[in-house]
């Protein structure tokens, strides 16, 4: 009786270390290749078709924003949270007039060549940035080129035009 219980008990723990090793390695993410707090709103001199970063556009106005942070990792796992993303001028100014936002990820290939990757839309909260206008959380696995040389990250319009960006 006592040998099996010693072997029941083994057998358990022998289990409960199989089971906890497969919820490690299901857990485990990618290596971040970008990570950043904080992201720059869109200018005026970058607005419209000016002066595209990485063939992506600018919206038509300028876009300022609170606070921004996210991480995108090798496998293409994209997070990022904007607060008071919103217009800095037009008769809209200091709010979001638009219901949902896209991350888009702008990578180089191993030739040099452009690809940008953008997700499905997000919400974003309407109105002005004082009652919580502009904020979106944008989480998506994205299809990246392996490598994803000098990534950029944007938050676009649903039509992809740029309102706010990591930097590169």
């Amino acid at each position: 009786m006592l040998r099996r219980r010693a072997r029941l008990v083994a057998a358990l723990g022998t289990l409960a270390l199989l089971l906890a090793t497969q919820a490690v390695a299901a857990t485990a993410t990618s290596p971040k290749i970008l990570d950043f707090d904080t992201m720059v709103g869109l200018p005026s001199s970058l607005t419209g078709t000016q002066a595209p970063i990485r063939g992506v556009n600018g919206g038509g106005l300028p876009w300022v924003l609170t606070a921004a942070k996210g991480k995108l990792t090798t496998s293409g796992d994209l997070d990022i949270k904007v607060v008071g993303l919103v217009l800095a001028s037009g008769a809209n100014t200091g709010s979001n007039p638009i219901a949902t936002f896209r991350g888009l990820v702008s990578c180089l290939d191993s030739t040099g060549a452009i690809v940008n990757v953008s997700t499905d839309p997000f919400p974003a909260t309407t109105g002005p940035a004082s009652t919580g206008g502009g904020n979106s959380k944008i989480r998506a696995s994205l299809e990246l080129p392996d490598p994803c040389i000098a990534p950029i990250v944007f938050v676009t319009s649903p039509t992809g035009a740029w309102f706010a960006v990591s930097g590169g």
